[in-house]
């Protein structure tokens, strides 16, 4: 895939940034540049390795699945104009 200048003009355009002509000319071989390294990575041989999230084995960090109530009934209903129980009261709306 390789960009020509029209292409550039029209996403710098789309991305409301002013791009002149001799800006037009870099970007449209930076990107070319650009674009061909990521097909050379589409060639490399990847058959066999595992995915990884680091270059150091390591194990993700867990914590137990336990529910609780978060202790924090009192701080939550604590700027509440009416409460009872921990509970919010609020005037009945439908009668």
């Amino acid at each position: 895939m390789s960009v020509d200048t029209a292409t550039v003009k029209r996403v710098a355009r789309l991305a409301r940034i002013a791009v002149d002509e001799e800006a037009a000319l870099r970007m449209t071989g930076e990107l070319n540049a650009i674009l061909g390294f990521v097909e050379q990575l589409g060639e490399v041989d990847v058959e066999g390795v595992e995915p990884m999230t680091s270059v150091m084995p390591m194990d993700m960090k867990k914590r137990e699945d336990a529910i609780t109530d978060g202790d924090k009934a009192d701080d939550i209903v604590a700027n509440a104009p009416d409460t009872e129980r921990n509970f919010f009261l609020v005037p009945k709306v439908v009668e």
